[in-house]
């Protein structure tokens, strides 16, 4: 048999890292070779240890999964790296795959899905879930919002009126109106509460 795939993971909750420990060393050609529980934990293990594919959580304690994605491979730029999500926020899809994920997947996937994506990846092929791939299509050649009009729902999300976003960013209501006007045309919607709606459900902005 030729040398086992090695995989490294990254995920802060218990359960699922023994449950995923379980899942790769039940295959004959895979072998667990470490797993952590933040970024930085996971920045400096794989400083000590090379592994073929890093199977990554997009939400950790001190960073999120594709900030420690990128700062992994700023060291390592052969790591090959797969996000894990549970939600599958359109945006964070979308940056992942920019700064260099080789796949990003759901954490409800099948077993069996997983450990194909494993060796796929390995292989050096990229792979999207099926359920991400519709969320992206959804979306696909839609304008997307600029880091100013994301910043200015933020304030929204948090409760602030045009009056205080302009005080906060330094700029004129007027250019706050036309940012939300902008934000409208570009996300489809008729009002401030629909916006941020919308803003939620595809991972533009949390709360």
């Amino acid at each position: 048999m030729s040398e086992k795939i090695t995989v490294f993971s990254v995920d802060n909750h218990p359960l699922l890292r023994d449950g995923l420990a379980a899942v790769i060393n039940a295959q004959p050609d895979m072998r667990l070779i470490g797993q952590a529980s933040t970024g930085g934990e996971a920045i400096r293990a794989l400083r000590k240890q090379k592994t073929d594919v890093i199977v990554m959580d997009d939400t950790l304690p001190d960073m999120s999964g594709i900030d420690a994605m990128i700062a992994i491979q700023g060291e390592f730029p052969d790591a090959r790296c797969i996000i894990f999500s549970t939600f599958g926020y359109e945006n964070d899809i979308r940056r992942a795959l920019a700064a260099g994920a080789q796949a990003y997947i759901l954490k409800s996937m099948p077993p069996r899905e997983l450990v194909d994506v494993i060796r796929q990846v390995h292989a050096g092929n990229k792979k999207i879930s099926v359920q991400i791939a519709a969320e992206l299509a959804e979306h696909y050649g839609d304008e997307p919002l600029s880091c100013r009009e994301v910043e200015v729902l933020r304030h929204v999300a948090d409760g602030n009126r045009n009056r205080d976003i302009a005080n906060k960013l330094f700029i004129t209501e007027e250019t706050v109106k036309a940012h939300m006007k902008h934000i409208f045309g570009k996300l489809g919607a008729i009002d401030r509460t629909q916006a941020l709606v919308i803003a939620l459900r595809r991972g533009l902005v949390q709360l």
